[in-house]
């Protein structure tokens, strides 16, 4: 993996976490929030660690289907993404230097 790429991850996981403690305190000041649909947004774009960790750090969206079955699912597909790339890291490499 390249250094850029873990970069990005923390980062990426670092504003969802972030994210999350941000919308819990507007929802209790009842004050203009984090739509969902940006917060599994984050998730998708490799923030989903991050957002796991701020749902149970401030015990926010657990009652949400979306968030307490769609995170989690969001993340195996993740790993199991990351793994398939990692296993086939030269044949993809063959493949896109052939695009160019």
């Amino acid at each position: 993996m390249t250094s850029s790429f873990i970069i990005y991850l923390l980062f990426i996981n670092t504003v969802a976490f972030f994210a999350m403690l941000i919308d819990k305190r507007r929802a209790i000041n009842k004050q203009w929030r984090i739509s969902e649909k940006a917060l599994i947004g984050m998730s998708v774009a490799g923030g989903s660690i991050g957002m796991l960790c701020g749902m149970q750090i401030f015990r926010h969206k657990t009652k949400h289907k979306k968030f307490t079955i769609g995170i989690p699912l969001i993340l195996v597909v993740q790993i199991l993404l990351l793994g398939f790339s990692l296993e086939n890291y030269e044949v993809i490499l063959k493949e896109i230097n052939k695009m160019f």
